[in-house]
């Protein structure tokens, strides 16, 4: 049975209570007195008048209760066949000794730094040091665009930035220097100094006297005996910003904070993902991502468990059993990924035969996250994996789960093609335009009732006002997701895409998320995206583009008509879905997510520009082309 009824409940009742119990997980200098002050900030702050330290909960409350020599860090890196475990004592003497240097180069609690690094064990060193001193991290996801970077260090304006000298993809090394001294070029706001961890794949030219080299700083440091202590901060003072991904313009910097940021993933890691300290857990993402930061990062290491840093991929480093190597390697107890993980592993291994020649024993749980979870890729993973395939549903914006199926507390059933309910702290609602709440079944905005729990961001960086515009005004008393969906009966969540990929054909009100559903049930279409494109007539149409499973037979035009009269079929001739288009693949960001808004521009003729996420620029071409080629 599970107990989530009962803990949601009291959350319910007493949500200050229920908190402030939550917050006796974690090690503060001065614990709360005051759990909410809903005077400060946009909507309110948690733990106001608390002090503590990330850094101190994540390594050394660990390494004094005795796990020092147990490994906080399994490095796995299939591009460089390189494996690396650091124990939690071992990280914490090099996390002290950078934030040492930090400290010499002027670095002083509230200062940013700019994080530019790959899937290597320096990029969680680096923000564990900054977090030690009080500094502010803001990490960019590796290999991002000069221009991309320049507009987040204006907007951070960091001291100093960390890096290294590249990235590596499957069959090609990024340089990662030029594109930092460029960025800095083209920035009003210079960082004084950049301090680069050297990779032997590429060399990086320095500046002298603003270059300096990591691993001669941090041995010169351990020699000379300096080691930083942590710093006091208060509980609302920010750990780190996020700049929201895809953004144009001034980006959105999402920021955390220290104190509620610790006490929201502490609960998460026993109650929803059901992970004991000591276990492995693999969060198969990247530093550069919300679901990096706080499941790779921190939360695996504020619950004392093991995270495991992967830099490769899940297929093609070198195959499609990738995954299934690195659990058994590491004995891995869950994993978490996106779905466009398990649908290039399928796309790429049907049946899945790689799997046979590793055991999985060691795996409980799959959580799927960061875009919406086919039912069809679920029924597929629990078949060949025979675990629990749990989807949940957060954002940037939130750092944790908004809705998901809490295995902590016990399973709840599973339906396909729902995150499930949701978690203590959210008051997740129905709404339409006018926020009057609709009724069951009835599709709609979603929004949560705020305040926002603990974790979630109390604000956008240096920037109140847009923090209001962007998320709190619309609906008010709300937070505004900008997802639509609906309930079932049972109070289960269907995510059914973002409010902007609800299309209106004649009137009707269709989500592109449920016509998905039905092309990823053809059994030869290994993945889908479909979009709303202009029709004079009807307003929009939707066209549906479709990724075969290798090994298909059947010719494109075949599988092709097959779909058309699928949707007709399941959805109704409401849907008016006449467009199904074969293409090799989709272009995504470089976390899996599928840039439909760009597909949508290209289709609809209109200005378009190739987004900084994207993971290979030439597919928008491909994506043309296919278009073109049914006279769209």
């Amino acid at each position: 049975m599970s107990s989530y009824a009962q803990v949601y409940g009291d959350w319910q009742k007493d949500p200050e209570a229920f908190w402030g119990q939550a917050a006796k997980a974690v090690d503060w200098i001065d614990a709360p007195n005051k759990i909410f002050d809903s005077t400060q900030g946009p909507y309110g702050r948690w733990f106001p008048d608390a002090t503590c330290n990330t850094c101190y909960n994540v390594l050394d409350r660990h390494v004094q209760n005795g796990r020092g020599d147990q490994d906080a860090i399994i490095y796995d890196s299939p591009v460089t066949n390189t494996k690396r475990k650091l124990t939690y004592a071992q990280v914490l003497d090099d996390v002290s000794a950078l934030a040492a240097v930090l400290q010499d180069f002027g670095v002083q609690k509230g200062d940013r730094v700019i994080v530019y690094m790959p899937m290597i064990p320096e990029a969680l060193i680096g923000m564990y040091a900054c977090a030690r001193i009080g500094a502010v991290h803001s990490v960019v996801f590796g290999g991002f665009a000069a221009k991309e970077l320049a507009t987040r260090i204006d907007d951070a304006k960091p001291k100093l930035v960390l890096t290294t000298s590249c990235g590596i993809e499957p069959g090609r090394v990024v340089a990662y220097k030029p594109l930092l001294d460029e960025a800095i070029r083209l920035s009003s706001s210079k960082p004084e100094k950049v301090i680069l961890f050297a990779r032997e794949q590429a060399k990086a030219d320095m500046i002298e006297g603003r270059d300096y080299d990591w691993s001669s700083l941090v041995e010169a440091a351990k020699k000379a005996g300096k080691r930083a202590e942590c710093v006091t901060v208060k509980a609302t003072d920010p750990l780190y910003i996020l700049y929201t991904s895809g953004t144009t313009g001034i980006p959105k910097g999402v920021v955390r904070d220290n104190g509620g940021h610790m006490v929201a993933l502490t609960w998460t890691m026993k109650n929803l993902y059901g992970i004991n300290p000591g276990e492995v857990f693999w969060s198969a993402s990247d530093v550069g991502w919300v679901v990096g930061h706080s499941y790779i990062v921190y939360g695996p290491l504020l619950h004392g468990a093991t995270t495991i840093v992967y830099e490769g991929k899940p297929i093609g480093t070198p195959d499609a059993g990738a995954f299934w190597r690195v659990i058994e390697e590491y004995k891995a107890v869950a994993l978490f990924t996106a779905p466009t993980a398990f649908r290039a592993i399928r796309k790429e291994d049907p049946d899945a035969t790689f799997l046979q020649k590793y055991s999985t024993k060691t795996l409980r749980t799959l959580f799927l996250a960061g875009e919406r979870a086919d039912p069809d890729t679920v029924a597929w993973a629990e078949k060949v994996l025979g675990v629990p395939v749990v989807d949940h549903w957060w954002q940037t914006e939130t750092g944790w789960g908004i809705v998901g199926n809490p295995v902590g507390l016990g399973l709840l059933p599973i339906k396909h093609g729902s995150p499930t309910v949701p978690m203590p702290g959210y008051d997740v609602q129905i709404v339409d335009e006018a926020a009057k709440p609709l009724p069951n079944g009835q599709m709609g905005s979603i929004v949560i009732k705020l305040p926002l729990p603990p974790g979630c961001l109390p604000t956008l960086w240096q920037n109140d006002c847009r923090m209001k515009e962007s998320y709190l005004e619309e609906f008010p008393g709300f937070y505004k997701t900008a997802d639509a969906g609906f309930k079932d009966e049972d109070g289960y969540l269907f995510i059914m895409g973002r409010t902007d990929d609800i299309i209106n054909v004649a009137g009707h009100r269709l989500s592109t998320g449920g016509m998905e559903e039905v092309l990823a049930s053809h059994p030869a279409v290994a993945e889908c995206a479909v979009i709303g494109i202009k029709d004079e007539l009807k307003g929009e149409q939707p066209c549906g583009f479709v990724v075969l499973k290798s090994g298909v037979t059947q010719s494109p035009l075949e599988v092709e008509k097959e779909i058309v009269a699928l949707v007709r079929n399941k959805i109704g001739p409401v849907a008016a879905f006449k467009i199904a288009i074969t293409v090799n693949r989709l272009p995504k960001t470089r976390s899996g997510k599928i840039l439909r808004g760009t597909m949508k521009k290209i289709a609809d003729g209109d200005e378009w520009s190739t987004p900084a996420t994207i993971d290979d620029p030439a597919i928008l071409d491909e994506i043309a082309a296919a278009l073109g080629s049914k006279g769209i």
